[in-house]
């Protein structure tokens, strides 16, 4: 059956679990390894990493990491999950090499072997903070945005990248398909992740080699797209059509899907999901394209000198920041003050949240918003509701989904989103525990999984949710919250 990136059936894949001095086996897409064991007396969690010979790419620097995280937690199902996710997708997913003499790093989502440039550029920003004590991880580090910048250059209006000119089994699609490209779905934060991830690794290594001649033609490129797709001066030249029977794998309209008004926003064919905007302008991505665009004005104002397409970056920046002031707040009249997800320019608002990021829950972590921001606040309470008809309550957790799966199935990025942008204590340990209950024995994240039956989950490899996972709990000790994680039982 085809898919596009996110979605298998749901159901399958369930881990078998041997316990009582055993071995945990798993039916992981990964490869497994038993070298390494954390016991707790009553079971033995063996280590689900691929043997050391198998790995794609070693970094000392995150291995220490890992066995300091492993010595001070105290659950060892906790240590054990930790140390399976957070290396996930330098272990299997990392293809680092050489081209022209130039680092080059093509990062698969894991069990699809093509390249996002969100997922990629989300999968790897956890290892920035490392980079400065490990000369190769930071040579990947530079591979990765050096490739992101090259497939931004082939064509900014796609998703998803081949490792080469291979073409691939969305080439029907009606649409300017190349060879080189995997998908081409039209989402704005697919330009984003890209100046997100180049900043970060500005900012930690003072690096500024990557925001080279392919920087600044990727930067035209961005400020040209963005601004067609506020359709001021009509549609743009992107359509996009699919002969599918999944509603939102196509664009409604001969594929320039449902009308907007162009009052200053950027319209996205679709949602970091790979799901059809029902109305075009995505508000949490909008969001991240104002940050991001002010990221891209001051590397082009320091490194590059370029002040007039420095100047541009804060211009737009600036009118779409407006625009979401003015079209995305909705008066609800149980929550007060919220963010829609989505809205047309018309008048018209589409209020729920999808899993993911960016996302409304995720608008703090993301930094788009701070976390203390009372519209945010309201809007997080509103996500995390049953007026959210995206948000699941079951018998094996509480979460939000997204018409991508469908009805019922918890993205464990949610819960992870509402622990990464929580102040509660309580609220961040009950995410932790549901995290730990609902990866149906296999010591990894997926995709999704069913509110009632967490054995029931789709994708048994998704390297973003695994590695977005160790983050968290670094995230969680750096903040002092050691204490609380090994309160856990």
């Amino acid at each position: 059956m085809k898919r596009n990136k996110n979605f298998v059936p749901a159901g399958l894949m369930v881990a078998s679990l041997f316990l009582a001095f055993g071995s945990i086996r798993s039916v992981n897409a990964t490869s497994q390894s038993s070298v390494t064991a954390v016991s707790d007396n009553t079971r033995v969690f063996a280590s689900h990493r691929p043997n050391m010979e198998d790995r794609l790419f070693v970094s000392p620097e995150v291995e220490a990491k890992i066995a300091a995280i492993k010595r001070v937690l105290r659950n060892p199902r906790l240590a054990w999950m930790f140390e399976n996710c957070f290396p996930n997708t330098l272990d299997t997913t990392v293809h680092f090499r050489e081209i022209d003499g130039q680092d080059d790093t093509f990062v698969y989502t894991g069990d699809i072997h093509a390249m996002w440039l969100r997922d990629s550029g989300a999968q790897v920003w956890p290892y920035i903070r490392f980079a400065n004590k490990d000369p190769k991880l930071k040579r990947m580090l530079a591979g990765v945005i050096r490739r992101q910048f090259k497939c931004i250059g082939i064509d900014p209006y796609a998703n998803a990248f081949n490792d080469g000119p291979t073409g691939g089994e969305w080439m029907t699609d009606m649409t300017d398909m190349k060879p080189d490209l995997h998908e081409r779905k039209w989402e704005i934060d697919s330009l984003c992740y890209p100046i997100r991830l180049a900043y970060e690794y500005w900012k930690e290594t003072g690096d500024t080699s990557v925001f080279s001649d392919d920087w600044l033609k990727a930067i035209e490129l961005v400020l040209k797209t963005f601004t067609e797709q506020q359709r001021k001066n009509g549609v743009g030249p992107y359509k996009f059509q699919r002969k599918t029977d999944r509603q939102l794998d196509t664009n409604s309209n001969n594929g320039l899907g449902n009308p907007v008004n162009p009052v200053g926003l950027i319209a996205s064919a679709f949602r970091p999901s790979d799901d059809a905007t029902t109305f075009q302008f995505l508000i949490p991505s909008n969001f991240f394209a104002v940050t991001s665009l002010r990221k891209a004005a001051e590397i082009l104002a320091t490194v590059n000198k370029n002040t007039a397409l420095s100047a541009k970056c804060n211009s737009l920046a600036k009118e779409v920041e407006a625009a979401i002031n003015k079209y995305a707040i909705y008066n609800h009249p149980k929550y007060g003050k919220i963010y829609a997800f989505e809205v047309d320019g018309f008048g018209n608002q589409l209020l729920m949240d999808d899993a993911n990021v960016p996302s409304l829950l995720g608008l703090a972590y993301m930094g788009d918003l701070r976390v203390n921001n009372p519209i945010y606040q309201n809007t997080r309470k509103f996500v995390w509701s049953k007026d959210n008809p995206y948000f699941f309550k079951g018998k094996a957790g509480e979460g939000i989904g997204g018409p991508h799966v469908g009805y019922d199935m918890i993205w464990p990025m949610s819960i992870m989103m509402r622990a990464f942008t929580s102040t509660n204590d309580e609220e961040i340990k009950t995410c932790i525990n549901m995290l730990l209950n609902t990866d149906a024995g296999t010591g990894f994240m997926h995709e999704s999984f069913h509110k009632d039956d967490a054995s029931n989950y789709t994708r048994p490899w998704f390297a973003w949710q695994n590695t977005l996972f160790g983050e968290l709990i670094i995230k969680l000790i750096d903040d002092g919250k050691l204490n609380l994680l090994n309160s856990i039982q």
